[in-house]
């Protein structure tokens, strides 16, 4: 129980001291609830490295599955470097504009982000008809939005800004 005692100069709540010009709510932290361990020039880092290595990643998926156990073919390294090239491209642009919308249409985006991609990867798949493809690609696309939007809604107040 050391751990809960407060100690000499600090405050009996962890976290930073209040925001500036938003409110305080009694016996809460305004900081976050967990440290924050990377240093910023790691986060900017990882924001510039991930598009990149989930791009790969999903080119190359999509390389595999179109071609079916056949030979490699150049035709099939292009296309597992295109799909690489657009997955990561339309990441980036997910990931710069979702922050700066609403909770709704932020995890709307990420819904039909997660659902296009898969649907694409599952269309790729041998014996798969057009109408199965878009039925499981909205049922993952329903899925994300669902988590994504719980997610906003329980982190942020109606105009977008992060209360944690």
């Amino acid at each position: 129980m050391a751990q809960s005692a407060p100690t000499p100069g600090r405050p009996a709540t962890p976290g930073r001291p209040s925001v500036p010009g938003r409110p305080s709510v009694p016996g809460r932290s305004a900081g976050p609830a967990t440290p924050d361990v990377f240093s910023e020039r790691t986060h900017r880092l990882t924001n510039r490295i991930l598009p990149v290595a989930l791009g790969l990643v999903y080119g190359y998926w999509a390389a595999a599955m179109n071609r079916d156990a056949g030979p490699i073919t150049g035709w099939n390294v292009l296309f597992g470097f295109v799909t690489a090239f657009v997955f990561a491209a339309l990441y980036i642009a997910v990931q710069a504009v979702a922050p700066r919308l609403r909770r709704e249409p932020h995890a709307l985006l990420w819904g039909g982000f997660a659902g296009c991609a898969f649907g694409f990867l599952y269309s790729q798949a041998a014996q798969h008809t057009v109408l199965r493809s878009t039925i499981m690609a909205l049922a993952v696309a329903a899925a994300v939005f669902a988590v994504a939007f719980y997610r906003y809604y329980t982190h942020e107040d109606a105009t977008g800004h992060r209360m944690r």
